[in-house]
């Protein structure tokens, strides 16, 4: 039976968000980002068991016509999964973790739909395979099948399944079949001369002043009434106010020569959304493509005074202004201005068509015949034109539509109806009659089509009246299309405009195609689906990024928008539906449904009409209020993936959560909650309605991305991506407690994160290669039955009453748990290294600056732990370059405090390097001379032996060691420890009276080295250590179960190193224990970006002694950071711990860890965890305790 000496607290310190024990040999604390597909192990264990050379974008279980699980079907632009060669696609068996490679594809897949009715995977992406491009399906056991249409000519990137039955495919298509869209789209001038012109910090010059003078001046040439000039060094606006909505493509500019005026840089800004416009632009200087946004260059060359800037983004506006910032000459100007759109349209109002002025040989024109007036635009993008009819005027009413038709091609062709409940028409709303003519040569030279139209639609709508060949405008014939009244069936008809899209040889797609797997040939009839016709509804260019089916609904989400739709939209009974608020207002990149909720993540910011606060990349829509639901305030980049993700969050039950991955560095902050650093990664928790981040007494913390996810029916899910799992949620600091049922960490009830503020010094002078951060050291006052936890480092932290303190936290168990600092004195830039306690005063040493009781501190203070403030009389101030304060100890027995670091002087005292105060006198001493350099770490090796480490000389000689008589006041060191490669970090004694010493330290070549001294004699440890290695601390404790001797360590022994380890084989751990031949992770720990964590030391509130060395020294040593003598018992049971909770999950069903790996190599063995510090419980004279 094990039993546990008096009682102690045992904390882990360091620079961490999380934390965890090393548990099991594939456990790691980062996978260096490396993509693979990961088996849920449960409660929040995972492990990659197929690891890709690239990515992977998509998966789903494939499970066959009787049931029975073939396997998972995993899809992306991989070339190797799981040491397999496997080109885009592959099978991997989740419980043997074999991949079976599904050769015949090159390229990338993007979208996979497993459909178990039809035996079949169908799969997407942007890839050549057999006769198809772009999809194919691979069918039961018997292989590649080619699709009955052949594919699509560009990619696809999302599949689903309908209610129907029929496959649903989303991508950048816009045809089936192999063939290419044309890619020459024609320009089409948008009309400035019909436009509401005005401008800013005008001249008041005759003939100058007028901002209208620029519109419809294509020669470019300067003089009155051509050229629009600002007032004198003076910067100013030039604006187009429209009554129609547009989205330009080419903004093409004249700059003016006037008496050397002209415009140097501008900017243009999309009206009313204020947003600034991107251009690309070719240099006229060096004829390479450039960009520009908030200041664009305009060039001055008289011989060439036109100068094209392409718009990068698709943007709806219906005004624009162009802001002036810089000139040439005395002021800013120009000459001409045009815009231009891809899309080709004819608007019922001809004010909106092409200007007569535009040069254009058949410019875009409508004439409308009858009492027609104009409409404002209300909830449209466009002023439209209203007529009333009766029986006796409805043949006469007419609106004839003629396009700038540049291109003979295929055509879609839409007429845009506006909504009728902004007028309250609905009830006198009819029909019409749409006819066009469209070609004069080939099958359908001048055959009219006709149909019929609906205007009793609530909302904008827009049809598409025709798909096919159409030819360009020329003397002879112009493509037409003519709306008239159909007598009878209403009162009121309304005309708006008419868009001609160019499409391929197939016709009709764009970006969706709903494909019935039982017809044998393919219709080119798309106008029977409504998911196909909603695509050529669409805004030309349309991307469908993501597809997800619920119920009897599909939802899309993209890049498109339209009238109605913008970025997502549903279809159900066959209809297209819009989302509320019209969608929204920035492309959509994936969706996945959840617990009544569909989850979206994309590029967003808002709905369409900017209505829901809070849908920064991230949102939820509810499908039975219909409505959009904010997660707190989302995130501040784009989102690429939304996947599930169960985890133990609270408790040991795991449960669904969200996982967002993509382009962002911060989740953002909502109601009580901070702005958290996510680095890519956010998981959020519907059952908290919170961020994982920011909940209290979280199991679990990861980072990463997650990429795809396949549900497999009685067995736990498979994810794709890069997870890594860091263990419990924590920063700087976390208790390590134990029972007989297992051992565990937990949180302290602290709140710190990194400070805002930089260290005085980064680095810890001559030890460190890297940034010091976090809590750094830690001690406990446990005068008077008090229980007082003191933490300190680089850091910041939240009191009790809700202050912030900086650098140091002292956690009153005392007091129920109540938090404080230092309400003033050390600036808050300063780091603390080091505390040492005697009696009821905390010594605190560091890099430390600031001011106490009216007085200049330097490097060190002394602050009154009982009555909870600064001592009143400070010590004389330390003084030097830097001047840093690394160790402070108590020699043993007496009132002398040692002081060690990078110092010249104290007070005025010329005392360098070490320095001791003495409590009873109040006064600084010298202890003996010829020490020099900088001191980083104390042991005493006897009350009269003080042992020192860091980068020193002694009497003028160089050394890394140097021992300090306290009786004789004299420095030595041995000539041995010359050889020591470089400064000392970090020391601990391997025996109580130091003849055995362990030290560490950066070498001279920047390698991490570690070195037994014993007697003189040095021995180093191999090569052990990456280069990112920084050891931080080394302690030395007694095992029970006997290893064999080394070297290095006495059988019974082994040393605890922590820091931010790099081990080879293994990757980053932050403790690690070595037996004298073999290192074995310990603790594990991580940062919220996703980085290495690291420790500083393990804190106690009791102290261990270790065995001597068979000579007659004193015992009880204290050690620089101690353990409790019970700590034997919390390690033997981490073993028993294992075993219980191995067992424990067995009963609950979770999956074990695949057995199909290799071994780790020799050097990374296990030293088991029951052998660890057994012996620190046993009373004995010259003996460490045992239990």
């Amino acid at each position: 039976m094990l039993i546990a000496p008096s009682p102690c607290e045992i904390a882990l310190a360091g620079d961490f968000d999380a934390i965890s024990l090393y548990e099991y040999e594939q456990q790691d604390s980062s996978n260096n980002g490396s993509i693979s597909v990961i088996a849920s192990l449960g409660d929040s264990v995972f492990d990659d068991i197929a690891a890709a050379d690239a990515a992977i974008t998509t998966m789903c279980p494939f499970v066959m016509e009787d049931g029975t699980l073939s396997g998972v079907v995993v899809g992306g632009n991989f070339t190797s999964l799981g040491g397999v060669d496997a080109q885009a696609v592959a099978l991997v068996d989740p419980n043997t973790t074999e991949v079976t490679p599904l050769p015949g594809i090159q390229g990338t897949v993007s979208a996979l739909l497993c459909d178990q009715e039809t035996n079949s995977v169908y799969v997407g992406g942007s890839f050549k395979a057999a006769n198809s491009t772009n999809a194919i399906a691979w069918v039961g056991t018997s292989g590649w099948a080619n699709l009955a249409f052949a594919g699509f000519n560009a990619p696809v990137t999302s599949i689903t399944k309908a209610p129907s039955g029929h496959i649903v495919f989303g991508g950048s298509f816009t045809g089936l079949g192999n063939t290419t869209t044309p890619t020459r789209k024609d320009g089409q001038v948008i009309n400035l001369s019909t436009a509401n012109i005005t401008s800013g910090s005008t001249t008041t010059t005759s003939g100058f002043n007028d901002p209208t003078n620029i519109v419809c001046n294509l020669n470019g040439t300067d003089g009155t009434a051509s050229t629009w000039l600002l007032e004198d060094d003076t910067a100013g606006y030039w604006q187009a106010n429209m009554s129609f909505g547009y989205i330009p493509t080419l903004l093409r500019l004249w700059n003016t020569d006037q008496d050397g005026r002209g415009t140097k840089t501008f900017r243009v800004t999309a009206l009313p959304l204020n947003g600034i416009m991107n251009f690309t632009y070719t240099d006229p200087d060096t004829g390479e493509d450039a960009y520009c946004d908030s200041t664009c260059p305009l060039a001055h060359n008289s011989s060439n005074p036109s100068q094209d800037f392409h718009f990068v983004n698709s943007v709806g506006m219906n005004a624009f202004r162009i802001d002036i910032s810089d000139w040439y000459g005395s002021g800013g100007g120009l000459d001409g201005i045009e815009l231009f759109e891809d899309d080709i349209y004819a608007y019922a109002i001809d004010d909106f068509n092409e200007p007569s002025c535009s040069g254009e040989s058949f410019t875009s024109n409508a004439t409308a015949t009858g009492p027609w007036t104009v409409t404002p635009s209300g909830d449209s993008d466009s002023e439209y034109l209203t007529t009333y009819v009766d029986s006796s005027n409805a043949t006469s009413a007419s609106v004839v539509f003629q396009p700038d038709i540049k291109q003979a091609g295929n055509y879609s062709v839409t007429m845009f109806t506006p909504g009728c409940l902004q007028t309250d028409s609905c009830s006198s709303r009819g029909i019409v009659n749409v006819t066009g003519t469209y070609a004069s040569t080939g099958t359908e030279a001048n055959e009219a089509t006709s149909v019929t139209l609906y205007q009793t639609n609530d909302y904008d709508k827009y049809d598409v009246i025709f798909s096919g060949y159409t030819d360009a405008a020329s003397d002879s014939f112009r493509p037409t299309v003519t709306l008239t009244p159909v007598a009878g069936s209403g009162t009121q008809v309304v005309a708006s405009r008419v868009r001609f899209q160019l499409l391929n040889s197939t016709g009709g797609l764009n970006g969706l195609y709903e494909y019935n797997p039982n017809e044998a040939v393919v219709s080119t009839d798309f106008s029977t689906s409504a998911i196909n016709r909603a695509g050529t509804e669409l805004n030309d260019g349309a991307v469908v990024n993501a597809l997800v089916t619920i119920g009897d609904t599909i939802y899309a989400g993209g890049k498109f928008s339209d009238d109605i739709f913008e970025n997502i939209m549903a279809f159900s009974d066959n209809q297209s539906q819009s989302l509320p608020n019209s969608g929204l207002n920035a492309p959509v990149s994936s969706l996945y449904s959840f617990d009544n909720l569909l989850y979206v993540g994309g590029n967003f910011t808002n709905t369409s009409t900017s209505s829901v606060d809070g849908l920064n990349n991230i949102a939820a829509y509810s499908p039975s209020e219909d409505k959009w639901i904010a997660l707190g305030q989302g995130v501040n980049g784009q989102v690429n993936a939304v996947v599930p993700l169960k985890i133990s969050v609270t408790s040991s039950t795991p449960e669904v959560t969200i996982s967002f991955s993509g382009d962002f560095t911060e989740i953002l902050a909502f109601d009580d909650n901070d702005t958290v650093d996510a680095s890519g990664f956010a998981i959020w928790v519907p059952s908290q309605k919170n961020w994982l981040q920011n909940i209290d007494g979280a199991e679990s913390a990861f980072s990463g991305q997650l990429t795809a996810y396949a549900n497999i029916s009685g067995s736990s899910p498979l994810l794709a991506g890069s997870l890594d799992s860091e263990g419990m949620a924590a920063s700087g600091a976390v208790s390590l407690t134990g029972s007989s049922s297992g051992q565990s960490l937990s949180e302290l009830p602290i709140t710190i994160s990194a400070s805002d503020t930089s260290s005085s010094l980064s680095k810890r002078a001559s030890t460190s290669s890297s940034d010091v951060n976090g809590v750094v050291t830690g001690t406990y006052y446990s005068n008077g039955g008090r229980n007082v936890t003191v933490l300190a480092g680089h850091f910041s932290a939240t009191a009790t009453n809700g202050s912030t303190i900086y650098n140091i936290l002292f956690l009153n168990g005392s007091n129920n748990d109540a938090v404080t600092g230092f309400a003033d004195g050390p600036n808050s830039n300063s780091t603390i290294y080091s505390l040492a306690v005697h009696t009821d005063t905390l010594f605190v040493g560091g890099s430390i600056t600031g001011t106490v009781s009216g007085s200049d501190i330097n490097g060190l203070i002394l602050y009154d732990l009982l009555r909870a403030r600064f001592v009143t009389t400070q010590p004389p101030s330390l003084s030097g370059d830097n001047v840093v304060v690394n160790a402070i100890s108590v020699r043993p027995s007496s009132t002398q405090i040692f002081v060690g670091g990078d110092f010249s002087s104290a007070g005025s005292l010329g005392c360098s390097t070490v320095c001791m105060f003495d409590t009873s006198s109040g006064q600084w001493s010298n202890p003996g001379t010829g020490i020099g350099g900088v001191a980083t770490a104390f042991t005493w090796a006897s009350d009269r032996t003080l042992i020192v480490g860091g980068n020193l000389t002694v009497n003028g000689n160089d050394t890394a060691v140097a021992s300090y008589d306290a009786k004789k006041q004299t420095w030595s060191s041995s000539t041995s420890l010359s050889s020591v490669p470089g400064p000392v970090t970090a020391m601990t004694p391997g025996t109580d009276d130091a003849s055995v010493l362990w030290i560490s330290g950066t070498a001279t070549n920047g390698s991490t080295y570690l070195i037994n001294i014993n007697d003189d004699k040095l021995r180093a440890v191999g090569d052990v250590f990456g280069s990112s290695t920084d050891i931080r601390g080394l302690q030395v404790f007694e095992v029970s179960e006997n290893h064999k001797s080394t070297d290095f360590l006495q059988d019974g022994q082994v040393l605890l190193v922590t820091g931010q380890l790099d081990l080879p084989d293994f990757g980053n751990a932050s403790a690690a224990l070595f037996n004298g031949t073999t290192f074995e992770p310990f603790v594990l720990t991580s940062t919220s970006d996703g980085g290495a964590g690291s420790l500083s030391q393990l804190i106690s509130s009791k102290t261990a002694s270790l065995k001597g060395s068979g000579g007659g020294h004193s015992k009880g040593i204290v050690i620089l950071v101690s353990l409790c003598a019970a700590l034997g018992v919390l390690f033997l049971i981490i073993l028993i711990g294992f075993i219980i909770d191995r067992v424990q999950r067995r009963r609950q069903g979770y999956s074990a860890i695949p057995a199909s790996y290799t071994d780790k190599q020799s050097n990374l063995g296990r030293v088991p965890p029951e052998h660890l510090f057994q012996n620190l419980g046993r009373n004995g004279a010259g003996q460490a305790p045992h239990v």
